[in-house]
C-alpha cells in the first residue's frame, strides 16, 4: 500500500521526503508496503508468515489554522492490491477520524474537515486499513500513522506575571539590576523563529534599560534621586520572530519606585528664633516648640536635638518627639523676670541613622539661636518654706500660739498679703489664722489620744488682686501629757486549783496606758496598803510591766468558797505619775495532777453550754411529765386483770391456757430461787409445790453436801435433768429463771450492805489513776480525807 502526502511547503518534509521515499515526484512521496502473502485455504492448517512492510515513513502534516473554503488535503492512502477497478475499500480510524479526517473509501485521498489548532493538539494517531470491498477481508494488515499539526506564528508573546511594581535604591550605581521580566509565546519552539522573544523598552529611558535577550531592566542613569522623582512607569515589549518585520509583541508596564537613603543633612529653616514664655511657666512644663526639616523619610529623617550653648542651659532642656520629630522646650528651674529678663540658646538638631556611603554630603546636623523673652506677670504670693511643721501639747488652753507662716508678694510693687485657712465642710475646725500675721493659734482643747496629728492648709493672697493664691501645707503634732492612768490591759478569767501549793503563781498579768510611751511604761504593780493582808493571795511585780498572782495557802474547796476577790493598783512612769485600781477574779476549779483544769463551779458549766434558766425549766418540766406517764403505765398494768382460761366458746376444748404473772419477788409459794442465785447460801433443796412429785426426797444434809461440792453450771445441768424425766410434770412448758452472779470478785464488793460502820483510815487517792469513770468516786473520798485532815 502506497502513502501520499504533500510537501512542498516544508522544507524539512522535502528534505526528508528525498532521503527516504521510495517513488513519487517532487510533490508527493509514496510509501510502499508489501501486502500479506499469506493465503488461508480451506481445509488446510492455517500458516502464519511475517509479512513484509515497506513502511519508511509514517507521518503526513497538515497546517493549523486552514481558512480555506474547501476542505485540506491531507495525502493519499494506496494498496499494491488496489487495481483501480474499486474492488479495494479504505477504511480510516483513530483519533479524529470520521469527524476531522475523512478518506475517499475508493481512492484512499484524506482530507481535513476542520480548522485545526497546534497550541490545543500538537498531533493525532489513525489506523488505515485495505479490505476487499465484496468479501470484507483485510487486505493487507491494519497501518499506524500520524497526523502532526504543522505549526504557524500565530500566538504572540505573553507576560503571564505583570504588571510589576519593583523598588530600587535611589543614589544606585547605573547598571544596578532591577528585576528580570520573562514573556512566554505558544507557538512551536522548534519550528522557526515563531517562539523566539526579542525584549525592548518602549517608555522609561533614559533612567532605565533593558536586556534584549534576557529581560533583565538595569538602571541607566547615576545617582537617581528620589526628592527629585520617586516613581517611574517603564513599558517593556517582546517580540517573536527574533524582533523581525511581521512578528508578533506583548507589552507589560513595570512600576519602578525609588527608595529613601539618608542622603540629605536636617536643615532648620530659620537661623534665628525668638519665644515669649511667661514667668509664672510652671517647672517641667513645656513651653515652646522648633523644628528642622528633613527632605529624606522614614528613619532616615530621624533626629534629636539638644542644647550646645546659651546661658539658659540650666533653666531650659530640650526633648525630642519621635511622631512630629519637633524639638520641644520645657522648662527646668522656675524663672524670675525680677532676676533675669531673657536668656539665649544654641540648639542643633542631627540624623540619627547616618549612612557612611554618603559622608561626603554631610555633615547631617545643622544649629540655630532661640532667644527666649521672659514675661512679667503678677504672681501670688510665694511662702518662705516649701511646708511647715508645727508642735503643741494636748489639754493646752484655747488661744495657744501655735507657729507662725510667712508670705511675700514676689513683685516689685510688694503688695501686703492676706492669710486663711483652706477647710473642706468635712473638717474640725480646731486651729484659726490671724489674717495680717499668720499666726496659728487652737480653737479647742485637743487631746492627743483621740488625734495626735492634724494636717490644714494654710492660702495666702495679695490685697490688691485677691484672685492669685498661693497654698502651704501646715502639719501639727500634738504633744503627750501624762493624763491617762493605766489599766490592765484586758479582762482576765483566773483559776486557782484546789490542790494548789503555796508560793504558786496562778496567772500573770499586764497593762496598757492610752499615753505615748514616755508617760507609760514602766508600769508599777502592788496592793492596796490600806487594806489588811490578803490571807489567800499576794501579787509579785515582775519589773517587765508585768505581774504574777500567787498563792498564800495551800488547798481550796469550791465548796467552802468558789470566788475570790483580790484588789490591785497600778502606777505608770509619767511625770506627775499616775494609777488606778482594779479587782481580779479568782475561781476556784477542781484540776488534774497536771495542773489542768477539770471542773468549776456548776454555774460555770451551765454558762458554758449556754443553757439559759428558761431552757433548764423546760428540760425539768419534760423530765417531771415523762415520769408520771410511767408511773401511770405501771399502774394501769398492775391493776389489769384477765381470766385464766379462755371462753367457754372456745372450740379449743383441749387447750388450757396459764396467764399468771406471779407476785413478783414476794410470792415464793411457787418457786425458791434463793438456791439458783446462790447455791452455797441455799438451806435445802424445795420442789415444785403445784404438782405431786413421786421421787424419794433426799435428806438434807446429803442436798447441801452436794451443793457444795458441785458448780453452778453442774447444779442448772442436774435441775434441766430432774425436769425432763419428772413423769408428774403437765404437759406444758415452763420456764425457769436462773440469775447466778457468780461466786465471788476477787476485788471484792463494793455493796454498803455488808460494809464495816466504822471509818476506815485507808489511802484514797489511787483512785484518781483509775480513769475518769472513778473521778466522781474519786472526788468524794477526796473531799472527805480533805474534811478529816481539817
Amino acid at each position: 500500500m502506497k502513502i501520499t502526502s504533500t510537501s512542498s511547503i516544508c522544507p524539512v518534509l522535502v528534505c526528508l521526503c528525498f532521503v527516504q521515499r521510495c517513488y513519487g515526484t517532487a510533490h508527493h512521496s509514496s510509501i510502499k508496503v508489501t501486502r500479506n502473502q499469506t493465503k488461508h485455504i480451506e481445509g488446510e492448517t492455517e500458516v502464519h508468515h511475517r509479512p513484509k512492510r515497506g513502511w519508511v515513513w509514517n507521518q503526513f502534516f497538515v497546517l493549523e489554522e486552514h481558512m480555506g473554503p474547501d476542505p485540506q488535503y491531507v495525502g493519499k492512502l494506496h494498496s499494491n492490491s488496489d487495481k483501480g477497478d474499486g474492488s479495494v475499500k479504505y477504511i480510516l480510524t483513530g483519533e479524529g477520524a470520521g469527524t476531522i479526517f475523512i478518506i475517499d473509501d475508493t481512492t484512499g485521498d484524506i482530507h481535513s474537515t476542520k480548522s485545526l489548532d497546534r497550541e490545543q493538539k500538537t498531533h493525532y494517531v489513525l489506523h488505515a486499513q485495505a479490505i476487499d470491498r465484496r468479501t470484507n477481508k483485510p487486505l493487507e494488515p491494519e497501518s499506524e500513522f500520524i497526523i502532526k499539526v504543522q505549526d504557524i506564528n500565530d500566538n504572540a508573546p505573553k507576560f503571564t506575571d505583570g504588571p510589576y511594581i519593583v523598588t530600587v535604591p535611589e543614589m544606585s550605581d547605573m547598571g544596578t539590576s532591577v528585576l528580570q521580566v520573562t514573556a512566554t509565546d505558544a507557538d512551536d519552539p522548534t519550528y522557526g523563529n515563531s517562539a523566539r522573544v526579542v525584549y525592548s523598552i518602549l517608555q522609561g529611558q533614559p533612567y532605565f534599560s533593558v536586556d534584549p535577550k534576557t529581560g533583565v531592566i538595569r538602571t541607566a542613569l547615576h545617582n537617581m534621586d528620589r526628592e527629585a522623582r520617586e516613581h517611574y512607569s517603564v513599558v517593556i515589549q517582546a517580540k517573536d520572530m527574533a524582533g523581525q518585520v511581521g512578528g508578533l509583541s506583548g507589552s507589560t508596564t513595570v512600576n519602578i519606585t525609588l527608595t529613601d537613603v539618608n542622603d540629605n543633612p536636617p536643615r532648620f529653616p530659620q537661623k534665628h528664633y525668638q519665644l515669649y514664655v511667661p514667668e509664672s511657666a510652671q517647672v517641667g512644663s513645656a513651653v515652646g516648640k522648633i523644628k528642622a526639616n528633613d527632605a529624606d523619610t522614614g528613619s532616615n529623617a530621624d533626629m534629636t536635638y539638644s542644647i550646645i550653648n546659651g546661658d539658659g542651659i540650666g533653666i531650659f532642656s530640650i526633648s525630642t518627639d519621635k511622631e512630629t520629630r519637633e524639638g520641644i522646650l520645657s522648662l527646668k528651674k522656675p524663672l524670675n523676670y525680677e532676676k533675669k529678663k531673657s536668656y539665649t540658646l544654641t540648639i542643633e538638631g542631627a540624623n540619627t541613622h547616618l549612612d557612611f556611603r554618603f559622608s561626603h554630603l554631610g555633615p547631617f546636623k545643622d544649629a540655630t539661636m532661640l532667644k527666649i523673652i521672659v514675661g512679667d506677670v503678677d504672681e501670688p504670693p510665694l511662702f518662705s518654706m516649701p511646708s511647715y511643721v508645727m508642735e503643741v501639747y494636748e489639754n493646752a488652753k484655747i488661744g495657744t500660739v501655735v507657729g507662725t507662716v510667712l508670705a511675700q508678694d514676689p513683685d516689685s510693687a510688694n503688695s501686703l498679703v492676706r492669710y486663711f485657712i483652706d477647710y473642706s465642710a468635712e473638717d474640725d475646725r480646731c486651729f484659726n489664722i490671724d489674717a495680717n500675721t499668720g499666726t496659728i493659734r487652737t480653737t479647742k482643747v485637743l487631746d492627743r489620744e483621740e488625734t495626735p496629728w492634724y494636717n490644714i492648709t494654710v492660702a495666702a493672697s495679695e490685697n490688691d488682686n485677691p484672685g492669685l493664691l498661693s497654698h502651704v501645707t501646715v502639719g501639727i503634732r500634738i504633744l503627750d501629757v501624762n493624763d491617762n492612768p493605766p489599766e490592765l490591759a484586758r479582762e482576765y478569767d483566773i483559776v486557782v486549783c484546789e490542790n494548789s501549793k503555796p508560793g504558786q503563781v496562778i496567772h500573770t498579768i499586764s497593762a496598757t496606758d492610752k499615753d505615748d510611751f514616755a508617760n507609760g511604761p514602766r508600769f508599777n504593780f502592788f496592793l492596796d496598803e490600806r487594806l489588811s493582808i490578803n490571807p489567800n493571795f499576794t501579787l509579785k511585780d515582775n519589773e517587765d510591766n508585768t505581774a504574777s498572782i500567787l498563792t498564800r495557802r495551800r488547798r481550796f474547796s469550791r465548796t467552802i468558797q468558789d470566788v475570790y476577790y483580790l484588789p490591785i493598783m497600778i502606777s505608770d512612769g509619767g511625770i506627775p505619775s499616775l494609777s488606778s485600781s482594779s479587782t481580779l477574779t479568782v475561781r476556784v476549779c477542781a484540776c488534774e495532777r497536771d495542773g489542768r483544769v477539770r471542773t468549776c463551779h456548776a454555774e460555770a458549766f451551765l454558762s458554758s453550754a449556754g443553757l439559759s434558766t428558761g431552757a433548764l425549766i423546760a428540760i425539768l418540766l419534760c423530765v417531771v411529765i415523762l415520769l408520771a406517764i410511767v408511773v401511770l403505765f405501771i399502774t394501769l398494768r398492775r391493776s389489769k386483770k384477765e381470766p385464766l382460761i379462755i371462753s367457754e366458746e372456745d372450740v379449743r376444748e383441749n387447750v388450757v391456757t396459764y396467764d399468771d404473772e406471779g407476785g413478783g419477788e414476794e410470792d415464793t409459794e411457787a418457786f425458791d430461787i434463793t438456791a439458783l442465785r446462790n447455791p452455797s447460801a441455799a438451806e435445802e433443796l424445795k420442789y415444785r409445790r403445784d404438782i405431786r412429785p413421786e421421787v424419794k426426797l433426799t435428806p438434807r444434809h446429803q442436798t447441801l453436801s452436794t451443793l457444795e461440792s458441785i458448780d453452778v453450771q453442774e447444779f442448772i445441768k442436774q435441775k434441766l435433768a430432774e425436769a425432763d424425766l419428772d413423769p408428774s410434770v403437765p404437759p406444758y412448758d415452763s420456764l425457769q429463771t436462773y440469775a447466778y452472779e457468780g461466786q465471788r470478785s476477787e476485788a471484792g464488793s463494793i455493796s454498803s450492805l455488808d460494809s464495816a460502820t466504822t471509818q476506815s483510815d485507808q489511802d484514797y487517792h489511787y483512785l484518781g489513776d483509775w480513769g475518769p469513770e472513778f473521778k466522781k468516786l474519786a472526788e468524794l473520798y477526796g473531799e472527805i480525807e480533805s474534811e478529816r485532815t481539817t
